[in-house]
């Protein structure tokens, strides 16, 4: 009996040729060049937004920050392999979005609830952008 290797079943191998043509159009990498620049904000946000005073919500920021980027880089190129982690990305976004109220508490300020907020709103909607994807349906 002879057995078979996934990688040569044809459904994978259809499913591999939709998303690397999905992801790349220009939408696709506009979406995943804006949350890159996402990212890097959220990690440099308590110093640029000036809370860094806020000790734990600027480490969360960063370590957010740096865990968004590293969920969304790469989806481009090897989408069919990493798209699971634009969920990941999905719950950072709507952790950012919370984070001054759970780890700040009375502390935060308006500077560090209207970045975290309005970046993590962007987040979020960009990693759903990015899941979506898998789910169009387009020809070559």
């Amino acid at each position: 009996m002879t057995t078979h290797s996934i990688e040569h079943h044809p459904d994978l191998a259809e499913m591999r040729s939709r998303f690397e043509r999905v992801t790349s159009t220009p939408a696709a990498q506009a979406v995943e060049a804006l949350a890159l620049i996402t990212g890097l904000y959220l990690a440099a946000s308590p110093w640029i937004a000036g809370f860094s005073g806020l000790g734990s919500l600027a480490v969360n920021n960063l370590i957010a920050g740096v865990a968004y980027c590293l969920c969304m880089s790469g989806l481009g190129s090897a989408y069919e392999r990493t798209h699971a982690m634009a969920w990941t990305a999905v719950a950072i976004g709507a952790w950012t979005i919370v984070a001054p109220w759970v780890i700040a508490g009375d502390v935060s300020t308006t500077r560090s609830v209207l970045s975290n907020v309005i970046t993590g709103a962007v987040a979020l909607l960009l990693a759903l952008a990015m899941a979506g994807m898998a789910g169009r349906n387009r020809t070559a």
